[in-house]
């Protein structure tokens, strides 16, 4: 999930790059989208362990990702004027420094047993993931010709996913433990270790970065990386357009990823334990990650619009089926929906930020923001599983992709203003 580029000015050194020649920062990048997705995937295990520790509804639940997703709302504007005063590898430094803190702050909530120094410690935990991402993001989209940019940010993609689908194994050995056992009662204390264990190899990635030398990555931001709500990036309907594509494709992606323990662990879809039901959240996002090493290599040869129309018009039918099925033709329906997310993120920032030119930063901003979906779109979900059950509830997830689907195919064209 992720982002911000950079305005044409900062990105034309990189437009003529021979091919393979920042190889080495892809690479290095590359282990940064692996950890922000590995992080984010947590919260999924988390809403179900929190909710039976604290006995909370669906809505109090949800309160996991409003924070989480919040903070790219709240952050993402004074990230992307840090990042503009200090450079883009600093900002990455200070992103995993910002993290690291963030899972520490897990053990003194544990210790207190209080879930809003829970909500605290996720919220400084996004606050250093939306900052990697303002610096890292925008900096692989125009690692290159601009024709192949969302190819190339797919394939990052794929690694953040490759931390998703592996994260659910993590959580399930260690932090839903007690759900392997019957004799064990879950504590706070079970995330502790899990989470001290995340924030020393933050700290081991942030002594890493201070000490690489990568290419063009010591370059300021743009001094308009701040100002995402100024300027005339809003002239743009193919931008605007595609911040509202990005708003409901992360709250439809976190809201099925949130509901996807406890909708399996229902008697009439898969009757799983919470442990067990966490593992099959892999299939979910490794679906995803699947999904993006392929479509990184399909558009190279189809339209960029048409792939996100393809697969967005996929995922209605899938969910579509999981409302209206159960056992497991519901169970497979909804985990396949994450091999239709998989190019939709990518592709929506890269037709998005198109034409921008010296608006680009400022498009990018916007498009962040527009990431706060996650932090809305769930909570609302939350309110009508309450009151109706969750699968009435995916028909939220169904309107946000009928909505992608027509960005593919009509609002990523929308004409451009005359300058």
């Amino acid at each position: 999930m992720a982002d911000t580029p950079l305005s044409t000015d900062a990105a034309a050194p990189l437009a003529h790059a021979k091919p393979g020649q920042y190889r080495f920062a892809l690479v290095a990048l590359t282990s940064l989208f692996f950890m922000w997705g590995f992080l984010t995937c947590l919260n999924d295990i988390l809403i179900p362990y929190l909710k039976g520790l604290f006995e909370l509804n669906y809505t109090q639940a949800m309160l996991v990702q409003f924070c989480f997703f919040g903070a790219y709302f709240l952050v993402s504007i004074p990230a992307g004027a840090l990042v503009g005063r200090i450079g883009y590898q600093k900002g990455i430094v200070v992103g995993l420094v910002v993290a690291c803190i963030g899972c520490l702050m897990f053990y003194p909530s544990a210790s207190y047993a209080s879930y809003w120094m829970f909500l605290a410690a996720l919220f400084v935990l996004a606050s250093g993931i939306t900052t990697l991402q303002v610096a890292a993001n925008p900096y692989v989209s125009v690692l290159g010709p601009a024709e192949t940019a969302s190819s190339r940010l797919t394939l990052t993609q794929a690694f953040n996913s490759f931390g998703t689908t592996v994260a659910p194994f993590f959580g399930s050995w260690l932090i839903l433990a007690a759900a392997h056992d019957p004799s064990l009662e879950p504590t706070a204390a079970d995330v502790q270790v899990p989470y001290l264990i995340l924030a020393g190899a933050l700290f081991v990635l942030a002594l890493v970065f201070m000490v690489l030398k990568l290419p063009l990555l010591g370059l300021k931001a743009p001094a308009q990386a701040g100002k995402a709500l100024a300027g005339n990036a809003w002239r743009y309907p193919h931008l605007v357009l595609g911040a509202v594509g990005i708003f409901v494709y992360v709250g439809a992606e976190v809201a099925i990823g949130s509901f996807l323990v406890s909708f399996l662990a229902q008697p009439e879809i898969g009757g799983l334990n919470h442990a067990e039901a966490a593992n099959y959240i892999a299939y979910y996002f490794g679906g995803a990650m699947v999904g993006r090493f392929i479509g990184a290599a399909v558009m190279q040869k189809v339209p960029a619009g048409k792939a996100l129309a393809f697969n967005a018009v996929g995922a209605v039918l899938l969910v579509s089926v999981a409302m209206m099925s159960s056992g497991t033709m519901a169970m497979w329906s909804l985990l396949l929906v994450g091999l239709c997310n998989s190019i939709m993120f990518p592709t929506i920032f890269s037709l998005a930020i198109q034409d921008l030119k010296q608006h680009t930063s400022q498009g990018s901003g916007i498009l962040c923001l527009a990431i706060v979906g996650g932090a809305i779109i769930p909570m609302l979900a939350g309110l009508v599983a309450d009151q109706w059950g969750i699968q009435v509830a995916f028909v939220l997830p169904l309107i946000c992709y009928a909505y992608i689907a027509f960005y593919g195919t009509k609002g990523s064209r929308a004409p451009r203003p005359s300058l």
